[in-house]
């Protein structure tokens, strides 16, 4: 058996999952901030992929296709959670951090954001989508997109405090 097109005269599943595997889990460890949860999340995703693979194939963009499948498979993922826990809990203080610490104190900055405006950050300006684009993912108006995007970000300046100041320094 050869590696070659699929009886739909696109490219192999296992071709574009190869491909795309690396790509589709750094958005999803920046979606979910944890290392397991972005595998589980990338696999589900592949799997969905997997399952409608024709219309994947056909698609002119699949790598916007896949991306699609993972933002949406995490907002679903997310809000049934939600449903059974109350995910707005007051944070204490973080202590300004310098180097990794940044990061880690960016992504529990990030898990504490509604999966949604998340979604939308890790988005607009993570993967530097246009507020269009981001917009057309997740089926709302560019707005939306907008204004919900300040408020996240005035939310992540808020809880990191000082920390955004050392990434500034050299």
């Amino acid at each position: 058996m050869s590696a070659g097109p699929g009886r739909d005269g696109g490219d192999s599943f296992e071709e574009f999952a190869r491909a795309s595997q690396r790509r589709l889990y750094r958005t999803a460890y920046l979606l979910c901030g944890d290392a397991e949860a972005a595998r589980d999340l990338t696999q589900t995703t592949l799997a969905k992929l997997f399952q409608h693979w024709h219309r994947v194939s056909a698609a002119d963009h699949p790598d916007a296709y896949a991306r699609t499948v993972l933002t949406r498979t995490y907002i679903a993922e997310r809000r049934r959670r939600l449903r059974d826990f109350r995910a707005h809990t007051p944070i204490a203080a973080h202590a300004p951090a310098v180097g990794p610490e940044l990061t880690v104190t960016l992504l529990a900055a990030l898990a504490e954001l509604p999966p949604r405006a998340r979604a939308m950050v890790v988005l607009r300006y993570w993967e530097d989508l246009s507020v269009e684009t981001v917009a057309e993912l997740l089926r709302c108006s560019p707005s939306t997109v907008k204004s919900q995007c300040s408020r996240a970000l005035a939310t992540l300046r808020t809880r990191l405090g000082d920390a955004h100041l050392y990434t500034t320094r050299s």
